[in-house]
């Protein structure tokens, strides 16, 4: 990576983090609009930050937008698979849309890979004794 583009890099992820932290703020006063619109900016300045995409989820569940909620869901999903959480945010998300299957189906994905990460994490810590 060139001087420049790692320059260009650490201003995006330092405009993303502060975009970010701002709608953290905005989501804690209740202020759903500006949160959204908080992250929404967070993750047009990195489009792979993981903690924006899971306030936007946040900040949209809690403004009632469940199928947008779902969309981000879906898409932290298809780009992170092993995200447990996203997992999870979206069974929640079925749950309260009233999708009971879907919301099983996703809950017990995260069970599944909450358990494959502790069995990795064992393994790891039996390896290294």
């Amino acid at each position: 990576m060139s001087p420049n583009s790692q320059e260009s890099a650490t201003f995006a992820t330092s405009l993303a983090e502060a975009r970010y932290h701002g709608a953290v703020d905005s989501l804690a006063a209740g202020d759903l609009p500006t949160a959204i619109a908080g992250f929404r900016a967070s993750l047009a300045a990195d489009a792979e930050y993981v903690d924006a995409a899971h306030g936007l989820m946040h900040a949209l569940k809690d403004a009632g937008q469940l199928d947008e909620a779902v969309l981000v869901a879906r898409s932290l999903i298809a780009a992170h698979p092993d995200d447990i959480l996203a997992h999870t945010s979206l069974s929640i998300l079925y749950q309260r849309m009233g999708n009971i299957p879907e919301a099983e189906a996703a809950g017990t994905r995260a069970k599944l890979l909450g358990w494959k990460s502790q069995l990795r994490e064992q393994k790891d810590a039996e390896s290294q004794a």
